[in-house]
């Protein structure tokens, strides 16, 4: 198994505040770990400096337990990166594109070929013979992701992989993650909360440059109390019906004849006995947050600014 660490690691520019500033972080074995924060929050800038792409200003990071600045090759053997969607050369086709790929890593024809079918039917690639610069965008960025995992490397660096990917395109790769992570280490940034919900076991919360949270998942939404929830009935209900509602929780906003958000002070006690009201109106087809739990607790922790709205 794979494993991904970064000690007291820092970076500075010529100009400006610290882009990060004594990060520290070791995650081994397999799994799935969310790294969410700001633009500008330093996330990109982690995955070039574990890549060596960049060089620290202080401090080491480590893949696999090798420092690619004194190995970057040996660092790299059994890593596959994504980072700021790199395309293949428009002049290659699908197929040439991944066989550079798949000779940089060292494998053999055979194996090229072996593991182009493997991408193929896992990423539903395009045609192999046709050109990437004849591809869609969201064609594209799975011929890049196929490329990050030829040779199925133990530990993927992701950054946003589902760029430029339309809804089916999103789940395809959701479900991909999904299955990767039960035998690889998985480093993914991104801005979609869904993905990293569905997808993620460990979330890192990082702002200018420092960790606000390091946690598993299901312990950040243990303590994290929605306050809103919509409720979808299985029949339109007369407005007026609200005020049954309002000696449990707060306000009650209509967003169609049949689905009304409701407020409360986000305890369970609160939130049972509203589904109870609830149902006493009409038969309740869904009754769930507003927002997806590590959206709350991200703007809890990072509140929107200037800066990062």
């Amino acid at each position: 198994m794979g494993s991904i660490e970064v000690s007291s690691l820092s970076k500075s520019f010529r100009t400006g505040p610290p882009v990060l500033d004594s990060l520290s972080f070791r995650f081994d074995g397999a799994g799935a770990v969310g790294y969410l924060g700001p633009n500008g929050a330093g996330k990109t800038t982690t995955l070039k400096l574990l890549v060596g792409l960049l060089r620290p200003s202080r401090g080491h990071a480590f893949l696999n337990g090798v420092d690619p600045m004194v190995d970057r090759k040996g660092a790299l053997w059994d890593v596959g990166a994504l980072i700021e969607t790199p395309e293949p050369y428009p002049t290659l086709n699908v197929l040439e594109a991944l066989d550079a790929v798949g000779r940089l890593r060292g494998l053999t024809r055979d194996d090229v070929d072996r593991e182009v079918d493997r991408c193929h039917e896992l990423l539903d690639l395009p045609p192999l013979g046709q050109r990437i610069g004849g591809l869609s965008k969201g064609q594209r960025q799975r011929v890049a992701l196929a490329a990050t995992l030829m040779g199925d490397p133990s530990v993927l660096l992701l950054d946003e992989p589902t760029s430029g990917l339309d809804p089916a395109e999103r789940v395809l790769v959701r479900h991909l993650l999904n299955r990767l992570k039960r035998d690889h280490l998985v480093l993914l940034s991104s801005h979609q909360m869904l993905e990293v919900t569905e997808v993620c076991d460990r979330v890192v919360f990082l702002d200018r440059g420092r960790i606000l949270l390091d946690d598993r998942v299901d312990r950040v939404a243990g303590r994290i109390r929605s306050r809103q929830v919509d409720v979808e009935f299985a029949r339109p209900v007369a407005p007026e019906s609200a005020t049954a509602l309002a000696d449990v929780g707060g306000a009650v906003t209509p967003i169609s004849e049949r689905r009304w958000r409701i407020s409360f002070d986000g305890s369970d006690a609160t939130r049972i006995r509203l589904l109870e009201r609830c149902q006493g109106l009409a038969p309740v087809v869904q009754f769930a947050p507003t927002t997806l739990v590590l959206e709350d607790a991200y703007l809890e922790l990072i509140p929107p600014t200037a800066d990062n709205a």
